[in-house]
């Protein structure tokens, strides 16, 4: 009688194994490639597993499989017009998949990755590419929008600050009239004076 088969799989392994390649890198144990990185004048050397660099970089791929013989125990491939730094950054990305690097310096990791045919770290630096320009973009959304709140709220008050002046200027006029009437003046239709009108009335 057969039995069903049954799937063993470790969740844990991968990560396992990268963290493993990573420490025998550091040590420098089993290593069978030296890369030469030279820029402007500053060069270093980097030893690594041609396995990994297969398996992450198409680049490294194809010089190691058209190899025609190896001199030494250990192949040498030279780069030229890659940083260091960037390199190193590189290496680690592929034996851990991670890595930190400064903002500015994406755009030059992007290149290498690029030049490396590591696709990895090319998708890596787009997405993050993208949340950056996504996140500047929401900032500008939202510098734009507070000022024009606070361009609204200006000519609001500004707005209220006319009625109000107006409102009070009618009021004014209201109280105090611009010609008040003068007492000395006859009134039109009156022919008389008050002093007249009074010695009109003792004579009768």
């Amino acid at each position: 009688m057969e039995s069903n088969a049954v799937l063993l799989e470790s969740k844990s392994s991968p990560i396992n194994l990268l963290n493993e390649m990573h420490q025998l890198r550091l040590l420098g144990h089993l290593c069978d490639v030296t890369v030469s990185v030279e820029y402007q004048g500053v060069r270093a050397e980097f030893v690594a597993h041609k396995a990994v660099l297969a398996a992450t970089s198409k680049f490294f791929k194809e010089v190691f499989l058209n190899e025609k013989g190896v001199d030494g125990p250990r192949t040498n491939v030279f780069l030229n017009e890659v940083q260091v730094a960037d390199f190193a950054s590189f290496l680690e990305f592929v034996y851990t998949a991670k890595v930190e690097v400064e903002e500015d310096r994406v755009q030059r990791m992007l290149e290498i990755a690029e030049k490396l045919k590591c696709l990895d770290l090319s998708e890596t630096c787009f997405q993050l590419k993208k949340q950056m320009l996504e996140s500047v973009l929401l900032e500008l959304q939202n510098f734009s929008e507070s000022q024009n709140s606070e361009e609204e709220s200006t000519a609001r008050a500004s707005i209220l600050l006319e009625s109000k002046a107006a409102a009070v200027a009618e009021a004014d006029q209201a109280d105090c009239p611009l010609d008040p009437p003068d007492p000395s003046v006859d009134r039109p239709g009156s022919g008389t004076s008050p002093e007249t009108s009074a010695a009109k009335s003792k004579e009768k």
